[in-house]
């Protein structure tokens, strides 16, 4: 199966015989690239009840505040708001509560050495659903000052007025 840009190739197929699917995005953080230096981009699995799966198919979900932790062995989504699910009981979730990442052990161990060392911090980046389950885009990423938030305002708002003049003599 080939891959470009979590997209399968346009007849890609899995070892089975099965059509490969494409991911669905539910949300993603776009605040994260403005506020952080992206250095490597990670994907684990998320423990979700049977409520939170529910909200994040329809899309309830927001990444804005969330950040992971490494604590004891284990990594965390803290802050990630799920909205609580309109169909559910009593047996419905706290929208806040912490959820257990699924990574292998030397992906944590590498993780937390780096977080450790350099001074790196873990954002989400997107929520996706992957062969119907859910998956988190883990961002391995650096603080911006504000002089660089700055700068990036100026470069893509020199991109986008490069992008309509080419449009306008287009057009001509």
């Amino acid at each position: 199966m080939t891959l470009r840009n979590n997209v399968p190739a346009k007849n890609a197929r899995h070892g089975d015989g099965r059509p490969a699917q494409r991911d669905k995005t539910v949300a993603t953080n776009r605040k994260a690239t403005h506020d952080y230096f992206i250095e490597d981009i990670l994907e684990a699995g998320v423990v979700l009840t049977g409520t939170e799966i529910k909200s994040v198919r329809a899309g309830q979900i927001s990444l804005r505040e969330g950040f992971a932790i490494i604590k004891e062995g284990e990594v965390w989504l803290m802050n990630a708001h799920i909205a609580t699910y309109r169909g559910g009981s009593f047996f419905n979730h706290d929208p806040l509560r912490p959820r257990k990442l699924l990574l292998h052990r030397r992906e944590i161990d590498r993780l937390l050495g780096k977080v450790q060392e350099k001074g790196l911090t873990l954002i989400p980046l997107r929520v996706y659903l992957k062969n119907n389950r859910a998956k988190v885009e883990l961002g391995l990423a650096r603080g911006k000052k504000q002089y660089d938030k700055r700068a990036s305002l100026r470069e893509r708002e020199s991109r986008r007025e490069v992008e309509r003049v080419v449009a306008r003599h287009g057009r001509e």
